[in-house]
């Protein structure tokens, strides 16, 4: 897998927030640039043009697309023409200047609280996707042209007006979700089957996508993509909105219905009927995507003011039977694979834990605001693995980790499956019925203690966990009673200790890990007492050089 196969879709024109032009900064540029770019050449997102969809009305509901979504996969993911006239010779700089209309946004009727903006084909985005209009039971065409679209210096001349589009890259939702008075960008879905969302107070940072196959294998990953929606035409009042799409990859074809509800958190109810045209060896259900370059577990890699920089720095696990996980991220030396067998999970997810602008120093980016996600099953998932992939990065434009649910029985070919599951965006703070402590900081350095000499310190690894509040803060220093529980594989802990930081409510655990050079070292450790965890499960991959 090369490093590439999890990065960013482009946001170059995504407005964070309401309906105005957005100046495309250098950072948002390389984002774009380098998210749909791999070493091994575009994947099967970049399709060709299709013919313009036919504008006539037609039946439609989510069985009518699973039924042609069945049939489809009874024959091969065939390739479709290039893109032609002035859309084929569209390139970054041509692309950059192009954005919707926002007086032409789709929706914008008295008492509608949702408005549809379109993302410009070409460039990067080869592939045509076309969107319908559902209402009353009926689908229609929502054809878009150069009219709906502002090309702005020299590109202004050289586009034909009321040019037909043969389809669009993508879409947007805009909503009032922060403020009555003005429409914010809350959901969009751009490049494969990536797509993103906002609660109140966000600014875009993680990604899902419908599907994830063969992700962190030694074979090409394959990237299934959406390429055609169907948008229910919300009532007036209505504060909720129906999608369904259409994914169609080599190796299957899908049906997909998304229940939006922005919000505090943005929730999505979604169902994937899943039909497989051949054999999948590892299929990924559910799959997130985010960032993280370092913290305070890799801070001396990197010369940088800033004391963080992720948009995640954590994997939240609530297991069956209410127990919690979580699983520090870190951006690795090398390519990292953690797998968390589970049974019926509750939840899990990406969380950005740390919400303090001190935390990040980046008056730009916020990494403060950027969301949480998590994904809650519905219906019984049964057996399988959460699995986590850090992959190396040196650039913070590069999306380096990714979670997703690998269920435990295969996939063959001429199969149907079909999946239900809420997603959960927003800030997403830990519940207060918990009273467990939670994990507030990892932080890593060289073993031994302090201030010996670099020849006269051991060959060990310090890590240093900070447990915050719950039951377990309002214990006394010197309580007897609670006790660090560790496991080291592939390593030993030479040292333990915990104890109580005056005045912070914190508990702090320390443990020092030997281990041979080349080695892959999982670690995991809470605190209990009384009967009881009082804190979650703390994780950890370190691999030693």
């Amino acid at each position: 897998m090369t490093k590439t196969a999890y990065m960013s879709v482009p946001t170059l024109l995504l407005p964070l927030s309401g309906e105005c032009l957005t100046k495309v900064t250098r950072r948002a540029a390389l984002a774009g640039l380098a998210g749909l770019m791999c070493s091994t050449g575009l994947p099967t997102m970049l399709r060709a043009q299709e013919k313009p969809v036919d504008a006539a009305s037609q039946k439609f509901d989510y069985d009518i697309l699973t039924e042609m979504m069945r049939k489809k996969a009874e024959g091969a993911d065939s390739p479709v023409p290039a893109l032609e006239d002035f859309l084929a010779a569209l390139k970054y700089d041509d692309y950059v200047l192009i954005q919707f209309w926002p007086k032409r946004a789709r929706w914008n009727f008295e008492g509608s609280e949702f408005r549809i903006h379109a993302f410009h084909i070409g460039w990067l985005f080869q592939e045509p996707v076309h969107i319908f209009e559902v209402a009353e039971g009926n689908a229609a065409a929502m054809t878009f042209s150069t009219d709906d679209f502002d090309y702005r210096g020299e590109l202004k001349e050289k586009v034909p007006a009321d040019f037909a589009l043969p389809g669009v890259a993508g879409f947007k939702i805009n909503f009032p979700l922060n403020r009555a008075d003005l429409f914010d960008e809350v959901v969009s879905f751009l490049g494969a089957s990536y797509f993103r969302a906002l609660g109140q107070g966000n600014a875009y940072g993680l990604s899902a996508r419908g599907l994830a196959i063969n992700s962190g294998l030694s074979t090409t990953e394959e990237f299934p993509r959406f390429n055609a929606f169907w948008l229910e035409k919300p009532a007036a009042g209505a504060r909720q909105i129906v999608v369904h799409a259409a994914l169609e990859s080599a190796s299957c074809t899908g049906a997909y219905r998304f229940v939006i509800t922005p919000g505090t958190e943005t929730i999505m109810e979604v169902t994937a009927r899943l039909f497989f045209r051949a054999d999948v060896e590892h299929l990924g259900i559910a799959p997130l995507t985010s960032m993280f370059l370092f913290a305070e577990n890799n801070r001396e890699r990197f010369d940088d003011f800033r004391p963080q920089v992720h948009d995640s720095n954590g994997l939240r696990i609530v297991r069956e039977d209410g127990d919690v996980i979580w699983r520090a991220l870190t951006n690795p030396v090398k390519l990292g694979s953690s797998y968390m067998a589970e049974t019926r999970p509750r939840s899990f997810g990406l969380h950005q834990r740390d919400r303090d602008y001190a935390s990040y120093q980046d008056a730009d980016a916020h990494y403060q605001d950027r969301p949480s996600l998590d994904v809650e099953p519905i219906g019984d998932w049964g057996k399988g693995v959460v699995r986590l992939v850090e992959i190396p990065s040196d650039l913070e434009i590069h999306d380096n980790i990714a979670a997703f649910w690998v269920p435990e029985a295969p996939v063959k070919a001429g199969e149907a499956r079909e999946f239900a599951y809420r997603l959960r965006w927003g800030m997403l703070s830990v519940p207060a019925t918990e009273d467990r402590a939670i994990v507030a900081e990892t932080r890593v350095g060289r073993g031994g203690a302090s201030g010996l000499l670099p020849e006269d310190r051991p060959d060990w690894k310090k890590f240093v966990v900070d447990f915050k509040g719950g039951m377990l803060s309002r214990l006394p220093a010197d309580d007897k009673k609670i006790t660090p529980e560790v496991m080291v594989t592939n390593g030993k802990a030479e040292v333990v200790t915990l104890a109580k930081i005056a005045d912070e409510n914190i508990w702090r655990l320390v443990i020092d890990v030997s281990a041979e050079a080349g080695s892959v070292v999982e670690l995991s450790a809470h605190v209990a007492g009384y009967g009881r965890k009082l804190t979650e499960n703390w994780m950890f991959q370190w691999m030693k050089p």
